[in-house]
């Protein structure tokens, strides 16, 4: 920190008597140095025995660098907070030997509690499988929270066990390059009543892979609490480019889940007219539930769902009903139903346009046009390949299938990329499903890693085993990875 004193200098001089050539930069750092947290920023280096003590004292702008080692005391994140532009950063190292948080009996992991403008990156949680505890667990008031690049294993001790959960109300959270492995539940948002709303958050570039429960649920909200500096009414929750799968080890019968669910805004008031938008996502797998289900405000599109043991789309009544729903440009591969949306509510409009559909029963919905919707078994006459292993299977259309006459995207530009694939190529409106084009994939062939930005070429690297991921270490460029492919970026997203 820059320290400067008005009235008589270290040298016996008054500002008045300074130099006339550096009286205006005095008079600048002194000024600036008033502010508090002008100037103040500082990077500190933690270690196992001494990070939390340095914790309690971090300022708007300052960061908290964990050297690789492991982390036994957990990592509170409690009445801390940053500043727009200034957030508070704890991170491990980037790459090579992680910071790696175990998981204890007594506590969730990193609890973050009444905290904003802070940032959590590259660490590894591991649960031990202990019962009872969360990876990352916000409670209190919490906002502008940054999750980024974490590896969490170890937590499926039991299906209520979540790797990133919020138990407050919480607003502009970003959850961004994670991967978690195996856990009771990936990302659980809000709470049971629907009283702790999530709210205006980016949830991207994850990697969920065969949780008991759901990959990711975001609970339905009630009237949001007022008084606390919640966003006001139309936001919009964007999750996009995540890769959800549920291929092994899922609950079954009463306790089966989708990989991911969507509760329904507030039905009165601030964030009635909030919206979902969720689009450039893998969904492979789930022998138990469908790939999705949501209700209330909903624009689901250009993601690739497959499922060849159920359904994959289901949008229907839970606690509320669906309201505003537009379904558009999806390829969906599922063995018994394709995309259904039922029990909406009066007054509102619900679509489905311009997806392709493979599967049992293609579409159920009482407005749809302009798609393309035949039996399952189909599926390979007009996909590249769609069977085989994960990551040889090509779901891009063969040459010169799924076209058709221009669909008007004009209705849905109110939504983030609404005129990009799958692939963020700029679409026509002439081709149905995720992609626009045929023949050849030119972009990322899904798989079970965090997806490489758009536009970023992935470049394969040998990794030790194969099947199911296990922990998983960041590689240059890349906060997290994936299990058959490891994924070395250009270009951080």
């Amino acid at each position: 920190m820059i320290g400067v004193r008005f009235g008589p200098g270290s040298d016996g001089r008054s500002v008045r008597g300074f130099p006339r050539r550096l009286r205006g930069l005095y008079l600048l750092i002194a000024a600036l140095t008033a502010v508090p947290g002008i100037l103040r920023a500082q990077v500190f280096h933690g270690t196992p025995s001494d990070y939390r003590s340095l914790i309690v004292g971090l300022a708007p702008g300052d960061t908290l660098s964990l050297a690789a080692g492991t982390y036994r005391s957990g990592l509170p994140i409690i009445d801390l907070h940053g500043v727009p532009g200034r957030a508070i950063v704890v991170t491990g190292p980037a790459r090579g030997a992680p910071a790696i948080f175990p998981g204890r009996p007594c506590c969730n992991t990193v609890q973050i509690k009444d905290s904003s403008y802070v940032e959590i990156r590259d660490l590894k949680l591991d649960g031990r499988d202990i019962p009872g505890i969360d990876g990352v667990n916000g409670r209190g008031v919490t906002h502008h929270i940054t999750i980024e690049g974490l590896t969490i294993v170890g937590h499926g001790g039991d299906q209520q066990d979540v790797g990133i959960s919020t138990k407050g109300p919480a607003w502009d959270w970003v959850i961004r390059g994670n991967t978690i492995v195996g856990a009771g539940t990936g990302m659980y948002l809000g709470n049971s009543p629907g009283d702790d709303p999530f709210v205006r958050g980016i949830i991207e570039y994850n990697l969920m892979v065969d949780t008991i429960g759901y990959n990711l649920q975001i609970k339905q909200q009630n009237p949001r609490p007022t008084g606390i500096g919640m966003p006001p009414d139309g936001g919009r929750t964007i999750i996009r480019y995540n890769v959800f799968t549920k291929a092994h080890g899922a609950s079954s019968g009463a306790m089966a889940r989708p990989n991911l669910l969507v509760g329904h805004f507030p039905l009165t008031g601030a964030g009635r007219n909030d919206v979902y938008e969720i689009y450039g996502n893998f969904f492979w797998q789930n022998p138990t539930e469908a790939l999705f289900q949501g209700e209330g405000n909903i624009a689901l599109y250009d993601n690739v769902f497959v499922n060849d043991f159920g359904d994959a789309v289901n949008i229907q009544p839970q606690h509320g009903v669906p309201r505003m729903v537009r379904v558009f440009d999806n390829t969906v591969v599922a063995r018994d139903s394709g995309i259904q949306v039922i029990g909406g509510a009066a007054g509102y409009t619900r679509e489905v346009i311009g997806n392709a559909v493979f599967a049992g029963s293609p579409i159920r919905a009482a407005y749809r046009r302009d798609n393309v919707a035949v039996p399952y078994a189909a599926a390979g006459d007009f996909l590249n390949r769609i069977s085989g292993a994960l990551g040889g299977r090509d779901w891009f259309p063969r040459p010169g299938m799924l076209t058709g006459v221009a669909v008007d995207l004009r209705p849905f530009q109110a939504f983030t990329d609404y005129n990009r694939d799958f692939d963020g190529t700029l679409r026509d409106g002439t081709h149905r499903g995720a992609y626009a084009g045929s023949g050849v994939n030119p972009g990322w062939i899904p798989r079970l890693e965090i997806r490489p930005p758009l536009g970023v070429i992935p470049v394969p690297v040998a990794t030790s085993g194969g099947g199911v991921p296990g922990p998983v270490k960041p590689v240059p460029g890349s906060p997290g990875s994936g299990a058959h492919l490891v994924t070395r970026m250009r270009a951080r997203y």
